[in-house]
C-alpha cells in the first residue's frame, strides 16, 4: 500500500463476538485495511454506520431488534453511497435478490470467507461489485422464474410452522379452497412434490426462515 493512501476502513456487523474477533483478525493482518467499528445488531449496525461512516460495512443477514436487511435499508436510505456486502450462512438466491435489492453490492458466504473476504473489501472500496460464482451461479438458476408472491410466501410460512390448511385460512382471513389455490400455485413455481417438499425448497432458497 502506498504509505500516502489511507487503509479502508471496516465497519463488522455480526451478533456473534466470535465470528467479529475472527473478522477483525483478517482485516488487521492487511495493511490497507483497518477496522472501523463493530456492531451486535441491527440498530446498532446503524447507529454505528451513521457515526463512524466507513469506506465498507459487512452486515450479517440474522441479527436480533433490526435483520441486516432492514439495516442495510435504513443505512442506504441515509448515505446512498454506502458500500456494503452482507454476511450470511445462506446461500438461497432469494436471500440475495432480496439483499442487492435493499442496496448490497456484495453477498459474502461466513463458510467461505477465509478466502474472499479481503477480496471483497477491496472490490467495494474500489466500486465494484462481489458475488462468489456458487451466488451468482445459483442466481442465474432461478433467472426468469416466477417469484412467491407475498401471500404465498405467508401461507408458506405458516404451513412451516405446523399449520393445517384450515388453520392457515383462520389466520389470513381466507378460505381453505383458497389456501389450496395457493399452495397449488407455490408447488408450481417450486417444483415440489408436496407441501413439505415446498417448505424444504423454500427454505433452502431463502423464501421463508424458521
Amino acid at each position: 500500500m502506498n504509505p500516502e493512501t489511507p487503509p479502508i476502513r471496516v465497519l463488522v456487523c455480526d451478533d456473534h463476538p466470535m465470528m467479529r474477533e475472527g473478522i477483525a483478525a483478517v482485516i488487521a493482518s492487511q495493511p490497507d485495511m483497518c477496522l472501523a467499528g463493530e456492531a451486535g445488531d441491527g440498530r446498532e449496525a446503524v447507529a454505528q454506520y451513521r457515526a463512524l461512516q466507513p469506506d465498507v460495512a459487512l452486515i450479517d443477514i440474522q441479527m436480533p431488534d433490526m435483520n441486516g436487511i432492514e439495516a442495510i435499508q435504513a443505512i442506504r436510505a441515509e448515505f446512498g453511497q454506502a458500500r456494503i456486502a452482507v454476511l450470511t450462512t445462506y446461500r438461497g438466491d432469494a436471500r440475495a435478490l432480496q439483499a442487492i435489492r435493499s442496496g448490497a453490492q456484495a453477498y459474502l458466504l461466513k463458510s467461505a470467507l477465509r478466502k474472499e473476504l479481503t477480496e471483497a473489501i477491496r472490490a467495494l472500496a474500489a466500486g465494484k461489485r462481489y458475488f462468489p460464482p456458487e451466488i451468482a451461479a445459483e442466481l442465474a438458476n432461478h433467472l426468469g422464474q416466477e417469484r412467491l408472491t407475498p401471500r404465498e410466501v405467508q401461507v408458506l410460512q405458516l404451513i412451516a410452522r405446523g399449520h393445517s390448511n384450515k388453520q392457515v385460512a383462520g389466520e389470513l382471513a381466507l378460505s381453505e379452497d383458497t389456501v389450496k389455490g395457493h399452495l397449488r400455485n407455490i408447488m408450481d413455481k417450486l417444483g415440489a412434490n408436496n407441501r413439505t417438499h415446498a417448505v424444504t425448497i423454500a427454505i433452502e432458497r431463502g423464501f421463508i426462515g424458521l
